[in-house]
């Protein structure tokens, strides 16, 4: 899974990416210090407890528990190959994206242009990082105050988006239309998968724009006399579609609320989510927490300082972290980890399973508790889940076992939220 951090210049996307990922990365001031994109994996926390705390409650009732199986992990008990788990809670991987800054005209070439559009193919949603504080123009530099406005800010990066997949669908579209004459309507969904397919557009998207235009433009006649409008419509219904987008309002720690209230309604509106922060005091917090001078609560603001923070930090580093955590408590939604998390398990309707070899320890092969736990979408089935685990599993399928239940499943079974699944395939 891959999320895009999108956004003009100068509103605190690296800052963002360094806070989810704590991967330091050049933050300045000033326009277009990300040149190409930053990649990084933020730690997602589970919202339900992780699979372990059901074993460990099993082995306790039976007086199978081992004290070597605590690991000091606050009674976790599995063996993450990625990630970790401390306390049943259980963080998974997700790939970040940070772009460059994006400029009005990036879709005619100004900024880094089509290359930052380019650097979002293949993201399974965006969040686009916004400056509620108007401390920036347009442009991404410094103005104090009175700079762009957040609604003015959000319309602008849909309108790049929906200009640069318009180019897309335009740069042939003579062509396509005249294959649309001679074949039938079902070659304008062709054609257009055809154009799109490699920033990751599914015949769904497709379907979903050509439906848009026949409810909008009843009038618009035959494909290959379709105007500009009736493209431009076809264009953002596939964007709003294939490119899912959800706000983190940075800076509100220096704005008052009324400033994004505007701005949560549009993007609602639209099916998304908008989430008050400050990048800054996140990545403070998460700074603290590397160094170990703080644990904190990956789901919330609140820490507690630690047997090293009470030796390193001064009254003053207390008194300020704590204040900072007071600030972001304030808001509803979660910060940045908030946001990630609505992101993933709300938009995207992603689902967290374990696949196991023996269903009845629920270890795999070299004797690791269950070591994984993978996000896939709503939908997928078992035998989807062994092409997640490996390509040789989904190609040599034969059956899959309910470890809780010990019931076997078919390939077609759906997988549920928490599913720890042993997956049976030819050697």
């Amino acid at each position: 899974m891959r999320i895009g951090l999108v956004g003009k210049p100068n509103v605190g996307k690296s800052t963002s990416f360094s806070a989810l990922t704590q991967t330091p990365v050049e933050i300045a001031n000033y326009p277009f210090t990300t040149i190409e994109p930053n990649v990084g994996v933020a730690w997602l926390p589970l919202r339900e407890p992780c699979a372990c705390a059901e074993l460990r409650a099993k082995k306790e009732a039976l007086g199978r528990l081992e004290s070597s199986e605590d690991h000091n992990r606050a009674g976790s008990l599995c063996t993450p190959k990625s990630g970790s788990c401390r306390a049943h809670l259980r963080l998974v991987p997700v790939t970040l994206i940070d772009v460059a800054g994006l400029v009005p005209g990036a879709h005619q070439g100004r900024g880094r242009g089509n290359q930052f559009l380019s650097d979002l193919a293949r993201c399974d949603a965006l969040i686009q990082v916004v400056d509620v504080s108007g401390s920036t123009d347009m442009e991404g530099n410094p103005v104090g105050e009175g700079g762009s406005d957040p609604v003015e800010e959000h319309k602008f990066l849909l309108d790049e988006l929906d200009a640069w997949l318009l180019g897309i669908i335009e740069s042939s579209w003579s062509r396509g239309a005249r294959r649309v004459q001679s074949e039938g309507e079902k070659a304008l969904v062709t054609y257009l998968l055809d154009q799109l397919t490699g920033i990751g557009a599914k015949e769904s998207h497709i379907l979903s724009g050509v439906s848009a235009v026949s409810q909008n433009h009843p009038d618009a006649g035959v494909p290959w006399n379709w105007s500009q409008e009736v493209l431009g419509t076809l264009a953002a219904t596939i964007r709003a579609g294939l490119f899912p987008i959800s706000v983190a309002a940075n800076k509100a720690d220096c704005s008052e609320k009324s400033s994004w209230e505007d701005l949560t309604k549009l993007v609602e509106n639209s099916g998304g989510v908008l989430v008050p922060t400050s990048a800054e005091a996140e990545l403070a917090l998460r700074r603290a927490s590397l160094a170990k001078l703080i644990e904190l609560d990956p789901n919330t603001s609140e820490f507690e300082i630690t047997k090293t923070g009470q030796e390193k930090l001064s009254e003053a580093q207390r008194t300020a972290l704590t204040s900072i955590s007071e600030t972001l408590s304030q808001w509803d939604g979660g910060g940045l980890i908030g946001l990630l998390s609505t992101v993933v398990f709300d938009r995207l309707s992603h689902r967290v399973a374990y696949p196991v070899q023996d269903d009845t320890h629920w270890i795999d092969g070299e004797g690791n508790i269950l070591p994984d736990a993978l996000l896939v979408p709503e939908g997928t089935t078992a035998k989807g889940l062994a092409y997640a685990v490996h390509s040789d599993l989904g190609d040599g399928f034969i059956r899959a076992t309910d470890a809780r239940s010990g019931r076997v499943i078919g390939a077609d079974y759906e997988i549920q939220n928490g599913d720890i699944i042993s997956i049976h395939a030819k050697k």
